[in-house]
């Protein structure tokens, strides 16, 4: 198959109860992709429920993302970097693919780009997901080329709030109003690809410990509003009991 025997012990060492035929069928599917053996192996060890799998379920999932546009390289890649891909529900990947497309309005190209470079948007809950989407649409004021350009998935939702809303207190970068873009703002490339030292810097005109203090008095500034929404909800249940009982009365 391709292995040495270094890298045949490795594989015989995972899930020490499968047999060798299905370790071997695994492995199989996985260099037909066009992975090398120890990119193969590598991704067996990070997920050894891939070995599991039967090779038709393998088969089922790499033809699903073949339809979704991946294919070649690309594929590759994707599975590498994220081989959860293999084991997710079905349905769990149909929900984010529904959701990039009917409600995040990717197009089938953008879409293909999103998943090949960061395919792990797929694990994502479709709630969540759709937050990020909608903070960088609506708050940020940012299209759908430009998130697939700057590659918005692979930053976590926290840090790419965090890193905005400072720009924004900051004075430089402006809300946008009505749908319509300010040209002004930093590109949403620079915000997320930037390693923070160089985003400080270059974007931000600021210090490290300038933006710790920030992200410390942000976290508080949530914490305060969770109270004060949940008081609020206990405040109206109070009063709708109240009202109840009068109705009783």
């Amino acid at each position: 198959m391709g292995f040495s025997e270094e890298q045949a012990r490795r594989l015989l060492g995972l899930e020490p109860r499968l047999g060798l035929q299905r370790r071997e069928a695994a492995a199989a599917q996985l260099l037909l992709l066009g992975l090398s053996a120890e990119a193969a192996l590598g991704l067996l060890e990070r997920i050894p429920a891939v070995l599991r799998m039967p090779a038709e379920r393998l088969q089922e999932r790499t033809a699903e993302l073949r339809r979704l546009g991946l294919d070649g390289g690309q594929l590759q890649r994707a599975v590498s970097r994220c081989p959860q891909l293999f084991t997710l529900p079905r349905r769990r990947m149909a929900a984010a693919v529904r959701l990039l497309r009917e409600q995040c309005l990717f197009t089938a190209e953008q879409l293909r780009e999103v998943l090949g470079t960061c395919p792990a948007v797929l694990l994502e809950e479709p709630r969540s997901l759709h937050h990020h989407f909608q903070y960088a649409y609506f708050r940020m004021g940012v299209q759908q080329k430009e998130m697939v350009k700057a590659r918005l998935f692979r930053m976590p939702f926290a840090e790419l709030r965090n890193r905005h809303i400072f720009l924004e207190r900051r004075g430089l970068y402006q809300t946008p109003h009505k749908g319509q873009t300010q040209t002004s703002n930093p590109k949403l490339k620079d915000i997320l690809q930037l390693p923070e030292k160089d985003f400080l810097a270059s974007l931000a005109r600021s210090t490290p410990e300038e933006y710790e203090v920030f992200k410390k008095l942000l976290a508080r500034e949530e914490e305060e509003e969770a109270k004060e929404e949940e008081d609020g909800e206990e405040d109206r249940d109070a009063l709708y009991a109240e009202d109840d009982e009068d109705l009783d009365k």
